[in-house]
């Protein structure tokens, strides 16, 4: 398997338009000297196709300790806000440079970010940033609509019978396909 080339250091207008949105501070409330650092390494490995933090080249630290910040960064919705930015930047904002990077890291934090991270995503239409096929994932727009269009008369005749079952066992089937495949397997994760 082919590896992707290794991402280029984030320039100053990146960094400067990144850094309002990342976490300035440890939990402990101490200042973290290297941001900079940390988002090239978490860039970097997103970059590579599906390898594992330990796999971090040595000049980018700790495996452990930018897998925690990457953590970190998803719970307090970098992410998403990121997101939600690419979505309204014009098309030479400095973060545009970066958009494959930001969406990869975004497929790891899925996980993390859970239902909220992926509807955000299939809202705003950014579909590079999921982390399997959409038809393989959770879909709760579609899931609500359908929902609503359960009927709520009985029907009277045996045709209409009939079609109410025809109907309600496509809804019912619908549903099922709403909330998405339990496991995603890793074959199709890596290509997609």
């Amino acid at each position: 398997m082919l590896r992707e080339a290794p991402r280029k250091l984030l320039t100053d207008p990146q960094w400067h338009a990144l850094l309002p949105h990342v976490l300035p501070r440890s939990p402990a409330g101490r200042r973290i000297p290297d941001l900079r650092h940390r988002m090239n390494a978490i860039f970097h490995l997103a970059l590579t196709r599906g390898d594992p933090w330990r796999a971090l080249p040595p000049d980018y630290g700790n495996p452990d300790t930018v897998a925690r910040f990457f953590r970190r960064l998803t719970h307090a919705g970098l992410w998403h806000r990121l997101l939600q930015l690419l979505h309204d930047a014009s098309p030479d904002h400095p973060l545009r440079a970066i958009e494959p990077a930001i969406l990869r890291a975004t497929r790891r934090a899925a996980r993390i970010g859970g239902l909220p991270l992926l509807l955000l995503i299939r809202r705003l239409g950014l579909r590079k940033a999921l982390p399997a096929p959409p038809w393989l994932l959770p879909d709760p727009d579609l899931s609500e609509t359908l929902a609503r269009l359960t009927p709520t008369t009985a029907p009277t005749t045996r045709p209409a019978l009939r079609a109410q079952r025809t109907l309600l066992g496509s809804l019912a089937w619908l549903l099922r396909a709403t909330a998405g495949r339990r496991r995603i397997p890793r074959t199709v994760r890596l290509a997609w």
